[in-house]
Parts: structure tokens; C-alpha cells; sequence
């Protein structure tokens, strides 16, 4: 979800500005997902490098995380959403962590799609959580080395309860994975807009499923191979 700050400068605001207005482009995006059916949605909300931005700024962004998410349970319990959360969830102000967890608690009995914050998360952090706990395990003889395959890995990470994206959706026309799932994305359909996260809506959201219905997901094989598959 990027291309806050660029839409408040824009309309010659601060940052934070930009941030306020992102959480209707959240709640249009989590809504028109789960009114289509789609099954998980995860949202980059904050990766461990954002915590290198002002202090200010962070600040600001852990306050408006605190009072989207004690609003947005209504909309949630709604749709039917639960809500889940990947990243070092232990590195957040306790009030926001706090917060979280109540919410995680109160959509868990909801059985449609599962929203996913990806929150102080970052792939290379994740990555090497993971080897470290493969290390650990393999150090204690509860697994050999001959055993370790992509599976294992899997297992080890944040992500293992959910299925690898299908799509992934970049605002603001910036053409990098910024650290985001780069093992889940390995086959992962990208579509990038110049659209800026403010200005993103269901009909924005529309656009990226259609282009992702034209396309042919071959996995590795040739396009008569998928055919007889």
C-alpha cells in the first residue's frame, strides 16, 4: 500500500495526512475483496525498515493503527472477516499490540476471508527467523540437513497457515517488491499501478482482478502442458 506521503504532498499536507486518508482505501479494499470471495488478503501495513522513518511519523502511524483497527472490528465482524497478523508483532507499542491481539480474538470465530496485516514484517527478517529455527532443530538432532527441503522452510515461516498470494498489487507505480513475501511470491502474479494508495478503490481493485483473469499462471510448464492439466 504505497504512495501515501507522495498523495499528501499532493494536496500539500504532511505525510501523516496521506496515512488518514489510506484507511478508506483499506476498508474499500478489504470489503470489495470479501464481497468477491477472495479467500486471504494481506496487507503490507509496516515493514521493520519504516521504523528508520521520523519518529514522528511512527508515532503517528502506530496511533492511527490503535484506533483503525478498534474501529474496523464492526466492518470485520460484517463481512464475516477474521483477522490475523504476520511480522515481529512483539516489537509493537504494547497499546498497539494490545489492540491487535483483541481484535484477532474477537473476528476468530468469523469463517470468511482472513485478513492479514503484515505489521513490523519484512521477508529477510522472516527468512532468517526461519533458518535460525531450522539451525536450532537441526542442532538439537530433531532434524537432519538431508531433511531440510522447501517444505521445512514453509513450515518456519510467518506464513505458514496460509497459501502462497496469487496476486500481489503495488501502488504508485513502483516497480520493487520492497522486501514483501519473497518466498511466498515466487509464482505470484504482480500488477503494478500508478494509482497512489489514497486514491485505490473497488474499482481500482476490479481493474487488477480482470487483468489477472486474462492471464495464463504456467508454473514452470508450457502453455499446452497447463491446457491438458
Amino acid at each position: 500500500m504505497d504512495g501515501n506521503g507522495r498523495w499528501a504532498r499532493q494536496q500539500g499536507e504532511q505525510r501523516v495526512f496521506g496515512h488518514h486518508h489510506g484507511v478508506r482505501a483499506v476498508r474499500e479494499t478489504t470489503e470489495g475483496c470479501a464481497e468477491l470471495g477472495v479467500g486471504y488478503l494481506t496487507l503490507y501495513a509496516f515493514s521493520t525498515e519504516n521504523w528508520n522513518r521520523p519518529k514522528e511519523e511512527v508515532d503517528a502511524l502506530m496511533e492511527l493503527l490503535v484506533q483503525t483497527i478498534s474501529k474496523e472490528i464492526k466492518t470485520l465482524m460484517d463481512n464475516n472477516i477474521s483477522l490475523k497478523a504476520i511480522g515481529d508483532l512483539e516489537s509493537l507499542p504494547r497499546k498497539c499490540h494490545d489492540e491487535l491481539n483483541q481484535a484477532i480474538t474477537t473476528t476468530s470465530s468469523n469463517t470468511g476471508m482472513e485478513l492479514i496485516l503484515a505489521l513490523s514484517y519484512s521477508s529477510r527478517w522472516e527468512i532468517t527467523k526461519a533458518v535460525k529455527e531450522i539451525a536450532q532443530s537441526v542442532k538439537e538432532g530433531k532434524i537432519s540437513p538431508d531433511e531440510i527441503n522447501e517444505q521445512v522452510i514453509s513450515n518456519h515461516l510467518c506464513t505458514k497457515d496460509f497459501p502462497d498470494p496469487e496476486l500481489m498489487i503495488r501502488t504508485s507505480g513502483e516497480m520493487r517488491i520492497s522486501n514483501f513475501l519473497l518466498w511466498q511470491l515466487a509464482y505470484t502474479e504482480l500488477y503494478i499501478t500508478p494509482v497512489l494508495w489514497p486514491d485505490f478503490g473497488r474499482e481500482e481493485l476490479y481493474k487488477a482482478i480482470l487483468d489477472f483473469q486474462k492471464r495464463e499462471r504456467r508454473f514452470g510448464m508450457t502453455s499446452e502442458q497447463v491446457t491438458l492439466k
